[in-house]
């Protein structure tokens, strides 16, 4: 569950027009896999882009520029949950994974999600222990969303031949 804040930030991104993704075990734990994480990664289009800054001040958050090995953060306590995704092991660009992104509610505003199939995708090209360790569970939700989401259209399907 996101807080006010952290929910505020990600409204803001989008109000800003700035172009990110969710991505991990915290967008494949919004479309039903039974995962959980302990951050939630936010992969950018443009990490240049004036709206994330403009987004982070709204919130009392703040940009840390990449160190040496360190990958850019943010900081301030509403924005501490975020991980700022800077590559997808085994993945397109951004603008290619973008085009079959998922649309996802989070109350008033939607925000963008990579599907379950190249989170699995790009957990396989990692090779990190950690990631192995959750892929069956990955390959079993996806094969339950995809029956659950063709039990639909087969309902929706004969709901429309019946009329």
């Amino acid at each position: 569950m996101l807080s006010d804040q952290e929910l505020k930030f990600l409204e803001e991104l989008g109000r800003q027009k700035v172009q990110f993704m969710i991505v991990g075990l915290a967008a494949a734990a919004m479309q039903g896999a039974p995962v959980v994480t302990q951050d939630l990664g936010l992969w950018f289009k443009d990490l240049a882009d004036s709206g994330i800054r403009k987004a982070l001040r709204k919130v009392g958050g703040a940009y840390v520029p990449p160190i040496g090995l360190h990958p850019p953060v943010f900081a301030g306590k509403a924005v501490k949950l975020f991980d700022v995704v800077i590559h997808m092991h085994g993945l397109e660009e951004f603008e290619k994974e973008a085009q079959t992104s998922l649309w996802i509610s989070l109350g008033r505003f939607k925000v963008r999600v990579l599907p379950l199939e190249r989170i699995i995708e790009s957990k396989k090209a990692t090779g990190r222990e950690k990631d192995k360790l959750v892929l069956s569970v990955l390959a079993d939700a996806l094969v339950a969303i995809r029956e659950r989401t063709r039990g639909r259209r087969a309902q929706g399907k004969k709901r429309r031949d019946q009329r």
